[in-house]
């Protein structure tokens, strides 16, 4: 058990004396992008999930607001048991250690991908979440993200100063296209590393607290053009294609598949530009430099859709020439 940690200590001391638990164990569960930390406890013979979001950093009413939702939804998230706002905590449901990362491959891909898009249904026809109080994901949200690759991965991390009418072209054609696309519940972060493979063989869902309302296509290219691992052009588009008829079955699209496949390339490429950003800045400000790997598969992403719409050659050709040669010297330092 952990107990050189003031957080941790205080953690415990709210489990054991607020809400009456005995723990017999305490060890961390996951690592995470943000400030929040995760730990398991066991208490009685069984595990439980402590999260710890300092309150001067991390706010935990989100959080709660939107695993009520989801749960009201069907959506299969941890079921919260107890809950500190004063300090932070939350007391979870132990869906285990196995992302859904740790079983893709060749053979059980198709299968995992197609209950992981069938877990995405709620989130886009729901009427609870379609119409719930969430933050938008409007131009603002969009341009704040994007501009982490700016300042963040070009700048600080590269050195590389971006074209400023070249790059708001980009910004301009990404975010008109998110915008015309139907309005949904966003989870924003729904991929291979968030979704937890439970014994029964059911995907869990983590890690929804900032789930906005947004583009239909944002957590489908989260989920097949992850950061974390990829998969040929041939199998992305058998699984968007099946999961697109899906949605025109439900009425939830009306436009072709060439349109929805623009959306969703393009929403990909904004998203990933935004990775690209959060992985530099985990790295420069955080000391999290293990995210750095997965930038090269991020920035290949970006650089394949570019090339797909002549709107964005100029922009490809900027990233061959100026982006990725700089990241190349960059990343014989880092990744060593």
């Amino acid at each position: 058990m952990i107990l050189n940690d003031l957080r941790i200590m205080t953690l415990l001391d709210w489990l054991e004396n607020d809400c009456l638990l005995t723990v017999a164990r305490c060890e961390p569960a996951s690592n995470d992008a943000s400030f929040r930390r995760y730990f398991r406890v066991t208490i009685e013979d069984k595990t439980f999930i402590a999260m710890d979001a300092p309150p001067d950093k991390e706010n935990i009413v989100p959080f709660m607001h939107i695993a009520n939702l989801f749960k009201q939804a069907e959506v299969n998230t941890p079921t919260i048991l107890q809950h500190n706002l004063d300090d932070g905590f939350i007391l979870l449901e132990d869906f285990g250690s196995q992302w859904l990362l740790d079983v893709l491959n060749e053979q059980t891909a198709t299968e995992f991908y197609t209950r992981a898009l069938q877990g995405l249904l709620p989130l886009h026809r729901h009427e609870n979440l379609l119409n719930a109080d969430l933050p938008a994901y409007d131009e603002a949200l969009l341009r704040r993200e994007m501009a982490l690759f700016e300042d963040w991965f070009a700048e600080q991390l590269l050195d590389v100063e971006l074209p400023q009418d070249l790059w708001e072209n980009v910004q301009r054609i990404l975010i008109d296209s998110a915008l015309e696309q139907p309005v949904v519940c966003v989870h924003r972060d729904y991929h291979s590393r968030n979704l937890m493979v439970l014994p029964n063989g059911e995907l869990g869902v983590l890690d929804f607290q900032d789930a906005v309302r947004g583009a239909l296509t944002y957590d489908i290219v989260s989920l097949l053009r992850d950061c974390y691992i990829d998969w040929s052009d041939e199998k992305i588009d058998t699984w968007l294609h099946d999961y697109f008829k899906q949605l025109k079955t439900e009425k939830v699209v009306d436009v072709d598949f060439i349109q929805f496949k623009r959306w969703f390339d393009l929403m990909g490429m904004q998203r990933h530009l935004k990775v690209c950003g959060i992985f530099a800045r985990l790295h420069l400000r955080d000391d999290k430099s293990d995210y750095l790997k997965s930038i090269p598969r991020t920035l290949n992403y970006i650089v394949q859709v570019c090339g797909a719409y002549p709107e964005l050659h100029a922009f490809q050709q900027f990233l061959k020439h100026q982006i990725l040669p700089a990241w190349q010297k960059q990343s014989l330092l880092l990744l060593r």
